[in-house]
């Protein structure tokens, strides 16, 4: 597994909004450089996320393209300075990046909304339900390559059950809580442990029934990470390859609009509950 390239996801957010910023003002590189008093390229690798950029300067960046969102400017300055460096930087050797990316974006959001079809929520799964779906994995995984997989996703599960924990909302469809991964005995496990964490006060978890006539998705796990502010928001979309990052302003509203409409389609938490409940019977 090659390593994770220094550059996180983060850093390269930060680079991004700096250049909305700069586009929005109507300035080029080089005015905005000379603004700044600096070289064009100074401008070029900040926004590329190459250079480290100082709470001061982002600050002095934002009053020269006229931004007057304070707690956008705030957001924005909190994410300069060291890298953290959490728990997800001792999976780097034996992850992909993308992987690690996901983790870091977990820690720093403010909020999770998810929604899957055929797999439970990664953030709900318990240990026996992550290793029997690593088993199908094509190709074949290896013992100490499942496990990896198992501890990391276990780790990440801190921000719902630690000390700081952040409001998750997972909408699932009923083909989700029916995979029956693992055998009978792995799938109550889970059904057991959805329906547990759903009575937690910062999860609610939303099932979509078999009746429902229409479902607004392709069927591609969806996560919508929510930022400091708005603008902040990333939308993550999974797929065996790989997983994908949006944070352009139509791509969100887009997925925002998606998830809402899911949530018509879903059942009511006690429903949804009562449903799990009855599904792991029938297991």
């Amino acid at each position: 597994m090659p390593s994770r390239p220094s550059l996180t996801l983060r850093q390269q957010r930060l680079g991004v909004e700096l250049r909305k910023l700069r586009e929005r003002a109507g300035f080029s590189s080089t005015e905005a450089a000379s603004l700044l008093g600096g070289p064009q390229s100074r401008i070029s690798n900040i926004e590329a996320g190459r250079y480290a950029v100082s709470a001061d300067r982002v600050r002095a960046m934002a009053r020269n393209y006229a931004c007057a969102d304070e707690a956008y400017v705030d957001a924005l300055t909190s994410m300069t300075g060291a890298r953290v460096r959490g728990w997800w930087e001792e999976y780097q050797d034996v992850l992909p990046p993308a992987l690690i990316d996901i983790a870091e974006l977990e820690h720093h959001a403010s909020a999770l909304r998810v929604a899957v079809v055929l797999h439970m929520p990664g953030l709900l799964q318990t240990p026996a339900h992550v290793r029997a779906v690593m088993a199908e994995s094509v190709p074949p995984m290896r013992p100490h390559e499942i496990e990896h997989r198992v501890s990391y996703r276990m780790k990440r599960q801190a921000v719902l059950f630690g000390a700081e924990s952040i409001p998750y909302t997972a909408i699932v469809h009923e083909a989700a809580l029916r995979m029956a991964f693992g055998g009978p005995e792995v799938a109550r496990e889970q059904l057991a442990a959805l329906a547990e964490a759903s009575e937690r006060d910062n999860v609610s978890v939303r099932v979509v029934p078999f009746g429902q006539a229409s479902f607004p998705a392709s069927g591609q796990p969806i996560t919508y990470a929510s930022g400091a502010v708005p603008q902040l928001d990333t939308v993550v979309l999974d797929s065996d390859h790989t997983c994908e990052f949006l944070d352009a302003e139509a791509q969100l509203a887009r997925y925002r609009a998606v998830l809402d409409r899911m949530e018509t389609r879903a059942l009511s938490p006690e429903a949804s509950r009562a449903l799990i409940h009855r599904v792991a019977r029938e297991v």
